[in-house]
């Protein structure tokens, strides 16, 4: 089993922080780091996991929900029509559409600029395994 070692930037962009962001938090112990061959930091896969689903808990709390897929962002785009609303937030780098009734778009006070959470419970997730490239 080989499990990946990722520079600090490619740490940042999978935790949706900034490379500073992570570096504060190896520079304080909160995240463990070892230096390679040529003196860069390098976060292992495993403790990077362990790390992520930590901050994952600290943001949703003990929560009162079966729904574990939460991301939280700021509402991009509301179209509206006589009985339905789409709604698009932008959480990171991630776009999540909503499809929802009207009602419930104008009762939440949806429009762009607001700070929305989405939650998310699905039957079927597809995972991938990126490129090596794309991290």
């Amino acid at each position: 089993m080989f499990v990946t070692t990722f520079r600090i930037s490619e740490a940042a962009v999978l935790l949706g922080v900034s490379a500073d962001t992570v570096r504060r938090w190896v520079d304080s112990g909160r995240l463990a780091a070892q230096r390679d061959e040529y003196g860069h930091r390098r976060v292992d896969g495993r403790d990077l996991a362990a790390f992520a689903r930590g901050q994952i808990e600290d943001e949703n709390g003990s929560g009162h929900s079966s729904a574990r897929n939460r991301f939280r962002g700021i509402v991009t785009e509301v179209i509206k029509d006589a009985v339905m609303a789409q709604v698009e937030i932008a959480a990171g780098p991630y776009r999540v559409v909503s499809l929802m009734s009207r009602q419930a778009a104008d009762e939440l006070g949806l429009e762009p600029g607001v700070v929305a959470v989405a939650v998310i419970k699905s039957t079927n997730v597809v995972v991938e395994i990126p490129d090596s490239t794309r991290v």
